[in-house]
């Protein structure tokens, strides 16, 4: 094992830590949610909220992935599952989604619950992805979300075009093997489309996704609560309330 991980950024702790810049991330998001409840575009609508509040790269970053319009918050509510739902059901889980945000939690990055309850964090694939020490206890935990919830069967979905999605896959598979998991896993060249399109239930905090799948499910916030997971975690809602 390698000693990589997906932990904070280098200022981060400057951008994220001190109230002060936590309620300025507070107002932009309060302030996009007016502007795309409006139909004004998100990367214009962040670029002036952005300005306003004299907000740094990443803490733009956080704030777009924090906002969604009215309509998207409703919407994407009335679809979400409850986790009593799930019993006998099959989900497709967006791999690199939700294995990179649980490797991040698990490091102690910054963790950012949006308005739509879902967490996102700042980290990305770019291109490759590489397995890093929080990986095999990130699986651990979907694991245990599967057993627990008597989920039918999980079907990772990865990105194909990603260097070494073909490696996680095997990883995925030889584990699921080793713990007679019902899993299955596959690659797609569009994996946001496929997932909205061909899964009945959905497990991704991908915006795109919530907003085009049929039905969908917080892993996530499952597994902070459930789990008891200690997290660098940051409610954009207004005063820390979403």
């Amino acid at each position: 094992m390698n000693n990589r991980n997906r932990g904070k950024n280098t200022g981060d702790d400057a951008l994220f830590g001190p109230e002060k810049q936590l309620d300025r991330l507070r107002m932009a998001v309060q302030d996009m949610l007016y502007l795309l409840s409006r139909d004004y575009p998100e990367k214009a609508s962040s670029e002036l909220v952005g300005n306003r509040y004299k907000l740094k790269t990443r803490q733009i970053q956080a704030l777009r992935g924090a906002s969604a319009s009215e309509k998207q918050l409703q919407e994407r509510k009335l679809k979400q599952l409850e986790v009593a739902e799930l019993e006998d059901k099959v989900l497709y889980l967006d791999g690199f989604n939700v294995l990179i945000l649980m490797e991040s939690l698990l490091s102690g990055a910054y963790i950012f619950e949006g308005l739509d309850g879902c967490f996102r964090d700042l980290s990305g694939v770019h291109g490759t992805y590489k397995r890093v020490n929080q990986t095999l206890r990130a699986v651990e935990l979907i694991t245990v979300f599967f057993q627990k919830t008597k989920v039918k069967k999980l079907i990772w979905i990865f990105d194909k075009p990603v260097s070494n999605s073909g490696r996680i896959k095997q990883i995925i598979l030889d584990f699921a093997a080793e713990n007679n998991l019902d899993w299955e896993a596959a690659l797609e060249y569009n994996p946001d489309k496929f997932l909205a399109e061909n899964s009945q239930i959905a497990v991704s905090s991908d915006a795109w996704i919530l907003d085009h799948c049929e039905k969908w499910f917080n892993l996530i916030g499952y597994l902070i609560s459930e789990e008891d997971l200690d997290t660098n975690l940051i409610k954009t809602g207004e005063n820390g309330i979403v």
